[in-house]
């Protein structure tokens, strides 16, 4: 597929009103990277920094994704970071049920597009959601206990590796987390670059 079957995504995302979610947001955020990244991370779903900018990871967890993607080797822009939900639930809450099978049609047709041989799944929802759909629901436990774990699935253009990973917003209120993240992340350091 080409770029511009994203952009076309990212413009039927940001005029969505499938959910009540999009009429409390102030902004889609439909993705943002690399096109052709190797990498893709998925992340919950937008919060207020995000809602107000339209940009995926752009508040303190941002910065936190930041310097871990500089712990790996990797910056923004080879990367792409997406969402389970595209626009933020009130008051960060998490995401509901009806909200996650309204909005992950939007997150499969990236995944269909950009083709990632890596798909970083950022917390809990993200995991859950990816580990499922890739058919390794068996798999599926809270994300403190497979953290770091890769699980290799078969996706419809080929093999893909899904690394659940700490959401980078736990280490701004649990310091403890950063090198436990930081040791995640460095095993992106060899993700094959060709």
């Amino acid at each position: 597929m080409s770029a511009d079957s994203l952009i076309s995504l990212n413009e039927e995302i940001r005029a969505c009103r499938k959910c009540p979610l999009g009429s409390t947001r102030a902004n889609a955020v439909p993705g943002e990277g690399n096109k052709s990244a190797r990498v893709m991370f998925v992340g919950e779903a937008p919060g207020a920094t995000e809602d107000t900018q339209g940009v995926p990871f752009c508040g303190k967890a941002g910065g936190v994704l930041d310097d871990l993607l500089a712990v790996s080797g990797l910056k923004r822009t080879d990367v792409f970071i997406a969402n389970i939900l595209k626009c933020r639930p009130p008051g960060n809450r998490n995401p509901n049920q009806d909200e996650i099978v309204t909005c992950t049609p939007y997150l499969d047709r990236q995944i269909d597009i950009i083709r990632p041989s890596v798909l970083c799944c950022l917390g809990n929802f993200a995991c859950g959601y990816l580990l499922r759909k890739f058919g390794l629901a068996a798999k599926v436990q809270g994300i403190t206990k497979i953290h770091g774990n890769i699980f290799i699935a078969d996706a419809a253009y080929g093999k893909v590796k899904i690394i659940p990973l700490f959401h980078p917003a736990v280490v701004t209120y649990d310091q403890t987390k950063l090198p436990i993240l930081k040791k995640d992340f460095l095993q992106l350091k060899y993700v094959p670059k060709d």
